[in-house]
C-alpha cells in the first residue's frame, strides 16, 4: 500500500524522496481513472453522431440534426475549464486525491444516468436532460485531468516525469478504444432498430463501474510526495487566496500559452475521432461498424506510441519533442482531409492512411503534455495552472466537429476547408509555443524551484 511508502512523507525543506514501486502504483491509477473517465467523455461523442442525431435530434435534415447533436457534445467542452477551476482550487488547497475521487464519482454517476434518458413525445426533455448530464461530464474531465497528471508526475523522479506522466494520457486512446470497442460489439449484437432504441444505452450502463474505481483510489492511496511537503506551508496560511487567482494573476500568460500550443492538438483529434465519424457515415455512405473499426485501431497506435514519445521527451526536452508534434499536425492536416473525401464503403485505404498518420503525428504532443503542463508551474498552484491550461484549449474544441459539418455542408469535395482550419491552428500552436520557450528561458530559477530534483545533463524538460 502506498501509504507506507518512503515517498509519502520528507523533511521540511527537502525534496520528496522516490519510491519505484509508489510511482508505478501512481501511474496505473492514474492509467486506470482517465481511461474510463474519458471512455465515458468519448462515448457520448459517438453516440452524438451515430444516434442522437436520429433519435433526439432527428429532423428533415441531415445537417441540421448533426449540427443539433453535436451541439451537447460541445456544451460538455465549455463546461471543462469550469471543472478545471474548481478542481484547481481544491486540489492546491486541499490535496490531489479527494478531487481526483469526487470527479471520477461525478462521471461514473452523470455517465450511468444518460443511458437512461428517455425517448418520449415531450420533445425538449430528452434535450434538456442530456444537456445537464453532458454538463456534469465536462465538469468531471475538466477536475480530473489535473489530477490524474500530478498523481503520476510528482510521484515520479524528475528525469522520468515524461514517462510517468505520459500513463494519465494513456486514458484517452484507451477510453477511445473501449468506448468505440463497446459500440462495435453492441452494434453487431443489436439489431439496427433495436440499437437506436436501447442497444446505445449499454454503453452508458457500464460506466457504473468507475464508482468502485474511485473506492480503491480513496482507500488505498495518498496524496502525492509533492502535495505532502508543501501541505504543512499551506495549512499555516489561512488567509491564502484563491490558487485560481494567484495563477491567473501572475501568470495568466503562461496559461493561455499552454492552451494555446494544445489547441491545434485537441481539435485534431475530436476531428480524427467523432468528427470523421459523421463525416464518414453521412457524407461518404461507409458502414458505422467500418468506421468504428478504424478509428478503434489508429487510436490503439497511441497506446505504444505515447508512452514512447514521452520517453523521448525525458532525453531529448519537452518542447523538442511537443514542437515536432504540432510541426506534423500542421503538414499533414490538409492531406489528411483529401484523403478522407476519397474515401468510400468499396475503398477503406484513404481514411485508414489518414487516420493512423494523424494518430502518429498527434502522439509527439500527447506523450510529453503531462510533464510539459505540470512543469510550467510551481506545486502550489500546479493543479490549478496545469488544468486551466489543457482545459482553455476544450472550449474552442467541442466546437470543432460543428465547424466541420458547416465548412463541409454536405459536399465532400469540400473536406479541404477542415484541413486549413487546423493548420491554421497548428501555426497558433507554434507561435504559443516559442512564446513559453522564452518566458521559460527568462525565469530560470522559476522553472529550477518548480522541480523535485536535478534533471540529467542531456534532458532539456521545460
Amino acid at each position: 500500500m502506498i501509504e507506507n511508502s518512503p515517498t509519502t512523507r520528507s523533511a521540511a525543506g527537502e525534496q520528496p524522496s522516490y519510491n519505484r514501486r509508489a510511482a508505478r502504483k501512481a501511474a496505473l491509477a492514474a492509467a486506470v481513472s482517465t481511461s474510463l473517465e474519458w471512455y465515458d467523455f468519448f462515448i457520448y461523442a459517438t453516440a452524438a453522431a451515430l444516434v442522437f442525431n436520429a433519435t433526439f435530434f432527428a429532423s428533415g435534415s441531415q445537417v441540421v440534426a448533426a449540427v443539433n447533436s453535436f451541439a451537447t457534445v460541445a456544451v460538455g467542452f465549455i463546461a471543462r475549464p469550469i471543472g478545471g477551476i474548481v478542481a484547481g482550487h481544491f486540489g492546491d488547497k486541499y490535496g490531489r486525491k479527494p478531487v481526483l475521487v469526487a470527479s471520477i464519482v461525478l462521471m461514473g454517476v452523470a455517465t450511468t444516468l444518460i443511458g437512461v434518458v428517455p425517448q418520449t413525445n415531450i420533445i425538449w426533455l430528452a434535450p434538456v436532460l442530456l444537456v445537464i448530464l453532458r454538463v456534469c461530464q465536462g465538469l468531471a474531465v475538466g477536475a480530473q485531468w489535473g489530477g490524474a497528471v500530478l498523481l503520476a508526475t510528482e510521484y515520479a523522479p524528475a528525469h522520468r516525469r515524461g514517462f510517468y506522466g505520459s500513463f494519465a494520457q494513456l486514458g484517452v486512446p484507451l477510453g477511445v478504444v473501449m468506448g468505440n470497442g463497446a459500440f462495435l460489439i453492441v452494434t453487431s449484437l443489436v439489431p439496427g432498430d433495436a440499437f437506436l432504441s436501447w442497444g446505445w444505452r449499454i454503453p452508458f450502463w457500464a460506466s457504473f463501474v468507475m464508482l468502485f474505481v474511485a473506492f480503491g483510489i480513496h482507500k488505498y492511496m495518498e496524496d502525492t510526495p509533492e502535495f505532502q511537503q508543501i501541505e504543512s506551508k499551506l495549512a499555516a496560511a489561512p488567509q491564502r487566496k484563491s490558487p485560481v487567482m494567484e495563477v491567473l494573476r501572475h501568470r495568466s500568460g503562461t496559461v493561455f500559452m499552454a492552451g494555446g500550443t494544445y489547441l491545434v492538438g485537441v481539435v485534431m483529434f475530436y476531428l480524427t475521432i467523432t468528427g470523421a465519424v459523421q463525416f464518414a457515415t453521412t457524407s461518404l455512405g461507409i458502414p458505422r461498424a467500418d468506421v468504428l473499426t478504424l478509428v478503434l485501431i489508429s487510436s490503439a497506435l497511441l497506446i505504444p506510441l505515447v508512452p514512447l514519445t514521452a520517453h523521448l521527451s525525458d532525453v531529448f526536452g519537452r518542447k523538442r519533442i511537443y514542437g515536432i508534434g504540432i510541426v506534423g499536425m500542421l503538414l499533414w492536416a490538409i492531406p489528411m482531409w483529401e484523403l478522407l473525401s476519397r474515401a468510400s464503403s468499396d475503398n477503406l485505404w484513404p481514411m485508414a492512411v489518414a487516420m493512423i498518420l494523424s494518430v502518429v503525428v498527434m502522439s509527439f504532443q500527447t506523450g510529453p503534455q503531462a510533464a510539459l503542463f505540470s512543469e510550467l508551474f510551481p506545486p502550489e498552484v500546479r493543479y490549478s495552472g496545469a488544468s486551466l491550461g489543457y482545459q482553455a484549449a476544450a472550449i474552442v474544441a467541442g466546437f470543432a466537429p460543428m465547424v466541420m459539418v458547416a465548412l463541409i455542408a454536405g459536399d465532400p469535395n469540400n473536406a479541404w476547408r477542415v484541413g486549413v482550419m487546423v493548420a491554421a491552428l497548428a501555426v497558433l500552436a507554434l507561435l504559443c509555443l516559442i512564446g513559453i520557450s522564452r518566458s521559460t528561458a527568462a525565469t530560470p530559477k522559476a522553472r529550477a524551484d518548480s522541480a523535485p530534483g536535478p534533471l540529467p545533463a542531456r534532458s532539456t524538460a521545460v
